[in-house]
């Protein structure tokens, strides 16, 4: 019976529900960066609009200083509601912080205000807390059921799947699964967010729309370990939108300059598995001049060549020279035995 329901909540609500794949997802994003997450209870106790109800008093107080201070805030930022997980060292008033990778502990409604004032207006650490850094990547599932019924649907399902299949690569340590609240576009369930270290190193955040359990090893095994974007499932991500960043490679392209060739020699795709592809370029230009025998004698041979050419007039006149010197010796020899 329980299969049964099951069955009918995906073909409904779920994975197979008939608006899956019907809508274009590119730029369904607004453009931000900068994500600010508090961490506060579980997504299953959440109401529908966490950030006016009265039930939740922390939440409440910091959708309204967003509200207050937002023009003052110069980095376009998002902020969004996670769930606490105790086991993995988010408690509630927890803030995480992306693309910084900083935790701040201990936000309540009283502090909230200095939070705004240091921290998102002003760019600096809070006075009233220490800001620890965060490691690996942070992946988030919209699983908001009281707001939307096909988030609810997705949401675990998905998480569970992330959090097995995590397991079996052996990367518990590495990636953190998160459930968050509303995040907009609800008809893309599942909605996930990643947050994780890119091809340069940078902190990219990808937003997908339309993700199955099936998309989950791709999701880790290329975005998460090689930093690959999947693009049939991407809804945008932080910084630049998807069609700037189009766009700028197409104005490249119109300028002649070869952006395929062009390849950062010092930049480091860090894999969650730990195995680094970092190149230095110094280290790179020296493997050109590697010393080596073969180098020494290629070398030697270059040195030789460069001491000055004897010109056939010069050799000439130095023969000219000897052949007069051994003119006069002879003629004195000669003199010395007539006398």
């Amino acid at each position: 019976m329980a299969s049964e329901n099951a069955a009918a909540d995906d073909a409904v609500n779920g994975f197979t529900r008939p608006e899956m794949y019907t809508e274009n997802l590119a730029g369904t994003v607004d453009a931000y960066d900068r994500h600010v997450f508090l961490c506060y209870k579980s997504h299953v106790s959440w109401p529908s609009r966490i950030e006016a109800s009265d039930s939740d008093p922390l939440p409440k107080r910091v959708a309204a200083a967003f509200k207050a201070r937002k023009n003052d805030i110069t980095v376009k930022t998002k902020i969004t509601v996670c769930e606490a997980r105790e086991e993995a060292g988010f408690s509630d008033g927890d803030v995480l912080i992306f693309p910084e990778m900083i935790k701040y502990r201990g936000l309540e409604e009283s502090n909230v205000d200095s939070f705004f004032e240091d921290v998102l207006i002003n760019g600096k650490p809070w006075s009233a807390g220490v800001p620890e850094v965060l490691s690996g990547s942070h992946v988030y599932v919209c699983a908001h059921a009281s707001r939307d019924v096909r988030c609810g649907v997705c949401g675990p399902v998905l998480i569970n799947k992330l959090n097995e299949e995590i397991e079996l690569r052996g990367l518990k340590d590495q990636i953190s699964v998160t459930a968050c609240s509303h995040i907009g576009g609800h008809k893309y369930a599942g909605n996930v967010i990643i947050y994780s270290p890119g091809a340069d190193g940078k902190i990219t955040g990808h937003w997908y729309g339309y993700v199955t359990p099936d998309d989950v090893s791709e999701l880790l095994d290329k975005d998460i370990a090689k930093g690959e974007v999947i693009h049939r499932l991407l809804r945008g991500q932080m910084g630049p939108s998807v069609a700037e960043v189009k766009g700028a490679d197409d104005q490249k392209v119109a300028n002649g300059e070869d952006t395929a060739s062009k390849e950062n020699v010092g930049g480091c795709c860090q894999g969650v598995n730990g195995v680094s592809c970092c190149r230095s370029a110094s280290v790179e230009k020296n493997n050109e001049i590697e010393e080596t025998p073969e180098a020494h004698k290629k070398q030697g041979r270059k040195i030789c060549s460069n001491w000055p050419v004897l010109q056939q007039r010069d050799i000439l006149a130095a023969v000219g020279v000897v052949g007069a010197v051994a003119v006069v010796a002879v003629a004195y020899k000669l003199y010395r035995r007539a006398g």
